[in-house]
């Protein structure tokens, strides 16, 4: 599985973000390890007094878990991966706390460990964790046999289209994949041999080359985003510059917002929002369903939660029955029959925990299957969508070059028709006309 990881403050903060299920169908407080309180944002502000004591900033070592889709991976298995990852970091004992999160269909696992040794009040150090982290993940993927991604293998085959989190954020609002939006781009760089051919090639995808404050050179699209040439293209910083020229002979990122807003004309203006409410109407479809599908399925794993429970405490009630008291007690612990059955006992209640374990395990699996169903629709949607809104862009960029000369046209007009007001009204001051 890939993990990923970094050492943080805020142990409230977090707390909140874990148990949000603003953008999860499924969050679940698993496991609170080595605290005093049993919930997380009573264990998490009992980190943030330890650490008051020193002076560790990142007092926290934050780790996402997270499995390759459609992989089957137990809880078991979760344990097991953040045990490697403690063992590896020498944070064995330290206390931590794991939250489980599904979304999308899929279902991955935040771990969190203190780093504040107690004893000693000092933090641990994690020196090279990530690539430890790379270790770890690469033991994983070959225990469990799943597909290595090539960037795991040698970092040199990292995927050209992954995205920071700032990116993905900025798609979010243009309502576009940020890995289309930087497959646009390198397909305007491969196909352009020169500065005038990308700047024309972006021009004809909604782009405006300009150059930036810190960037070098980026472009902006119409809603004003800013998108820095080199990290989205994929290439290094030298190359852009070797073929771009000098950024100083572009527009500023303000000029070129304003040139984009003044070709804005409200037609466009309509064009952009009809595509949006249609795109907005079938999402509102697939989300009513995601939501019924998410509230169905917690109602199933209350049930079973609940069955487990009682279950739980008639077999334990039975088990403890077997024990014999009194004199009878006394004799058979001399004898040796008592240890026997206590023994039995803690056999027969770890496979009962063992068994609720795997039919938890088996109904979250069969309802993954069932959200990974629907998410292929949503993902399905989505495509449509994303096509969809890449052809206005270059809609909109035809259109503004239509509407550039009809503007030029009337502003011509409308200064041949002021001259000839200007000259009527010098002749007649001429001829003796004013007032």
């Amino acid at each position: 599985m890939i993990l990923k990881a970094k050492e943080r403050g805020g142990g409230a903060q977090l707390a909140r973000y874990l148990l949000s299920m603003r953008d999860n169908d499924h969050v679940e407080l698993h496991e609170v390890r080595g605290f005093v309180s049993d919930d997380l944002l009573g264990a998490f502000r009992e980190l943030d007094a330890i650490a008051a004591g020193t002076r560790c900033q990142n007092y926290m070592f934050s780790a996402s878990l997270n499995p390759p889709g459609g992989a089957k991976v137990t809880v078991e298995d979760f344990e097991k991966a953040a045990d490697e990852i403690e063992r590896k970091l020498g944070l064995e004992d330290q206390p931590r706390a794991i939250v489980f999160h599904e979304k999308d269909g899929r279902r991955h696992a935040h771990v969190v460990w203190s780093r504040i040794d107690a004893d000693r009040m000092r933090a641990i150090n994690l020196s090279h964790y990530k690539l430890r982290l790379r270790d770890v993940s690469r033991e994983l993927f070959r225990e469990h046999g799943w597909d290595m991604p090539k960037g795991l293998r040698d970092w040199r085959e990292r995927d050209p289209l992954s995205f920071t989190r700032e990116e993905w954020q900025q798609a979010q609002r243009v309502g576009l994949n940020p890995k289309h939006i930087k497959t646009l781009f390198q397909e305007c760089w491969s196909q352009s041999d020169s500065g005038v051919a990308f700047a024309q090639a972006l021009k004809e995808r909604g782009f405006m080359l300009a150059h930036g404050d810190r960037r070098g050179f980026v472009a902006v699209d119409y809603r004003g985003e800013v998108y820095a040439v080199a990290r989205q293209a994929g290439v290094r910083t030298k190359e852009v510059a070797a073929r771009l020229g000098d950024p100083e002979s572009l527009p500023s990122v303000d000029e070129a917002r304003t040139a984009m807003a003044t070709r804005m004309t409200e037609r466009i203006k309509g064009f952009i929002r009809q595509a949006e409410l249609e795109a907005g109407q079938g999402r509102k479809v697939l989300e009513f369903r995601r939501s019924e599908m998410a509230g169905r399925h917690r109602e199933e794993r209350q049930t079973l939660k609940e069955m487990q429970e009682k279950r739980w405490i008639a077999e334990t009630n039975a088990r403890a029955s077997r024990l014999p008291r009194g004199f009878s007690g006394v004799w058979q612990r001399i004898t040796g029959k008592y240890n026997k059955i206590r023994e039995q006992n803690e056999r027969e209640a770890w496979k009962a925990l063992l068994r609720d374990r795997a039919e938890g395990d088996n109904l979250v699996a069969g309802q993954l299957d069932e959200r990974r169903a629907l998410q292929q629709e949503i993902r399905e949607q989505r495509e449509r969508q994303q096509a969809d809104l890449l052809l206005l862009r270059e809609d909109i960029a035809r259109y503004q070059d239509m509407v550039l000369p009809e503007r030029s046209n009337e502003r011509q007009r409308q200064d041949r028709e002021g001259r000839k007001r200007t000259r009527g009204q010098d002749k007649g001051r001429d001829f003796g006309f004013e007032r």
